[in-house]
């Protein structure tokens, strides 16, 4: 017999409504980079540029190592997240997903789905899937959410006088950060809540994806998943742990690189609290990945921390290429690659003669 969720395992389509919410996300996010971002910090896109273009080409090697460091350091968090994962499939699976959610109607939602899509299409479970989803996401978010706190901390310890903007980000990622560890444990602790989370994803995915989205899915998968969660975090927190520092660390060190590289001189506590603002915006979904939220962000708190105007509309620009952009050529990549799976035929093929999956990579 046929796994019913299997046979459903397409891709939403887009809708009017969900293209229409992209182009005007996109619209935003061009917007604050093309004419908003310069204006803020007194420059044009040609001194930028003049900027960028004088960048050694080691630092830019350095930058592209330290993308891979981190995108491997996320894959290990993925990989303890969903048992059987391997290092190469993570990396598969977190790239095509990073780039439809930028490219796609839907943003992170589609994100979401084309990465239940690919482990579904390798023999996983739903429940392991949305398992998976859900630890790392909560991971995420929680890492991103710390940053700032701890940022404020140093810089409290080192100067008196804190731009208000620092004050402001250490308060929301507080509150966000206590909320989301309260909905997390609730839905660890109580069956209940479990339930309303996942009544209340399926309301979600029914405004977004109004044709394709399932009733109840979210709601099943979530009683079904948490147990796993519950035993995923008892077993694996540590390697999950593990990765997100990793992950964080290259994102810091290419921020670093990209500070001296264009002439930026600041200590390190100043330069990771911005680094820290920077990171906590790039969780907004405003625009696709953040983008032209992430740099105003970043470029406004540098130059409350004393960095040249200048200088830090380059230097922000040049993170982006290689924590957001560089994803897009990478997950057309994974998508290439996944296409041409073997294992992912080999599922495809058991589906087409209704065998029964068995909830494992195959």
């Amino acid at each position: 017999m046929t796994d019913p969720t299997a046979r459903q395992m397409i891709l939403p389509r887009p809708t009017v409504a969900s293209v229409l919410r992209l182009l005007l996300s996109l619209a935003i996010a061009l917007a604050l980079l093309g004419w908003v971002l310069p204006r803020v910090t007194e420059t044009t896109w040609g001194d930028m540029v003049g900027v960028l273009r004088t960048v050694p080409a080691t630092a830019l090697a350095a930058c592209f190592v330290f993308t891979m460091a981190f995108l491997i350091s996320y894959a290990i968090t993925m990989r303890a997240s969903l048992p059987g994962l391997t290092i190469p499939k993570a990396l598969t699976v977190n790239t095509a997903g990073s780039a439809v959610s930028k490219l796609l109607p839907g943003g992170g939602a589609v994100g979401l789905a084309a990465t239940f899509f690919i482990c579904r299409s390798w023999g996983f479970s739903a429940g392991a899937v949305a398992t998976s989803a859900i630890v790392t996401g909560v991971w995420n978010t929680l890492s991103r959410v710390a940053l700032p706190i701890l940022a404020i901390g140093f810089l409290a310890l080192a100067r008196p006088e804190l731009p208000a903007v620092l004050r402001q980000a250490a308060w929301g990622a507080g509150v966000s950060g206590a909320l989301i560890l309260a909905l997390f444990l609730g839905i660890i602790v109580s069956a209940h809540v479990a339930d309303s989370v996942g009544r209340a994803v399926d309301r979600l995915g029914g405004w977004v994806f109004p044709r394709a989205h399932r009733a109840g899915r979210a709601q099943a998968a979530m009683s079904d998943a948490r147990a796993q969660i519950i035993e995923r975090v008892r077993e694996a927190w540590h390697w999950l742990t593990l990765g997100m520092v990793g992950f964080f660390a290259a994102q810091l060190a290419i921020f670093l690189i990209a500070l001296h590289v264009t002439g930026i001189q600041l200590a390190f506590t100043p330069s990771f609290a911005a680094f820290a603002i920077g990171r906590l915006l790039a969780g907004v979904g405003i625009t696709p990945g953040g983008i032209g939220i992430t740099e105003m962000g970043t470029a406004a708190a540098l130059v409350a921390l004393g960095a040249d105007p200048a200088l830090s509309a380059a230097a922000v620009v040049l993170v982006s290429i290689f924590t957001n952009l560089i994803e897009l050529p990478l997950g057309v990549l994974a998508w290439g690659l996944w296409s041409l799976d073997p294992q992912k035929q080999t599922f495809q093929a058991e589906r087409a003669t209704h065998a029964e999956p068995t909830g494992r990579p195959v």
